[in-house]
């Protein structure tokens, strides 16, 4: 065995290597390999075509993600490749058009692009774990059909030439089908604000220990409180769990069942109203007293 200083002198001479000899045949150099580990952008078991385009695609390495066989691009969603922060961004009827970047606990960054539209407006950001929906495939900026651009960065931006999703490699070049396994079970894919939609923000939650957790939300535009219950446990298949929300004076809305993933969402109007909500994921429920009377 390698002793930990020959072994780091040999990673890095091979990697010396390696960037002289893309140097020399004229290819952009790229960063080492990230450390966060990714998924394809779309839905369990869905199957598109990603091509890294040499030359003339700009940024060079970035994808572009396609209709394969009978599964047709336009209109999917578009899911986080890798847990972090999402900023959203539109860059109108040019380049990205409505694009997404999601920076990684390590410092890297993905980018999405063209989409259709997205969870959240312009100029927002939201927390995401991998396989949270962040967008609609679509053809928004300088797209001229619909497609997904997609990048992996390092935390420096510079743009990996040969960036790995769901296992595979698409180098320089390179078109291949990528089957994606991303929010096919384990981390809850959806948020609360996924859940209630446009224009609610998070004001409350409680945990349901390990299991799950209730949310309370609210639209200031509209007046509107919005109530669910994301599971943590059994995720992707089918098992009890409610949400209920109860405006003060007024009787109690209830939505209960065996769900995949949440339960809701419960929505009430209820301006300058005392609430009362909760939910359950199994046995373990949470019940709040009247409050919020904002």
């Amino acid at each position: 065995m390698l002793g930990k200083t020959t072994a780091r002198n040999a990673m890095s001479l091979r990697w010396v290597l390696a960037m002289s000899a893309g140097l020399l045949l004229g290819i952009p150099f790229a960063s080492p390999a990230q450390a966060a580990t990714h998924k394809a952008p779309f839905d369990c078991g869905k199957t598109f075509y990603a091509n890294n385009w040499y030359p003339g695609h700009n940024p060079s390495g970035s994808i572009d993600w396609q209709s394969y066989g009978g599964d047709a691009i336009n209109g999917e969603n578009v899911r986080a490749t890798a847990g972090g922060t999402a900023r959203f961004y539109d860059a109108g009827s040019t380049s990205y058009g409505k694009w997404v970047e999601i920076t990684h606990g390590d410092g890297t960054r993905t980018r999405y692009a063209h989409m259709s539209s997205m969870v959240r407006s312009p100029g927002q950001s939201m927390s995401v774990s991998q396989g949270t929906k962040i967008g609609v495939v679509g053809s928004t900026g300088g797209s001229s059909a619909p497609h997904l651009h997609y990048e992996q960065r390092n935390s420096s931006g510079v743009v990996d030439t040969s960036p790995t999703v769901d296992g595979v490699t698409i180098s320089l070049g390179q078109k291949k089908a990528v089957k994606s396994s991303n929010a096919c079970g384990g981390a809850n894919p959806y948020t609360p604000e996924e859940v209630c939609g446009s224009g609610y923000s998070v004001i409350d939650s409680a945990a349901l220990g390990t299991v799950g957790k209730v949310f309370l939300l609210y639209n200031s535009g509209n007046g509107y409180n919005c109530v669910t219950t994301v599971k943590y446990v059994s995720v992707g298949s089918p098992s009890a769990v409610s949400a209920f929300l109860e405006p003060q004076g007024s009787t109690r809305t209830t939505d209960s069942g065996s769900y995949s993933y949440y339960a809701g969402p419960v929505r009430r109007s209820a301006p300058s109203t005392c609430v009362r909500w909760g939910g359950s994921v199994g046995s373990t429920s949470y019940t709040s007293p009247f409050e919020h009377c904002g």
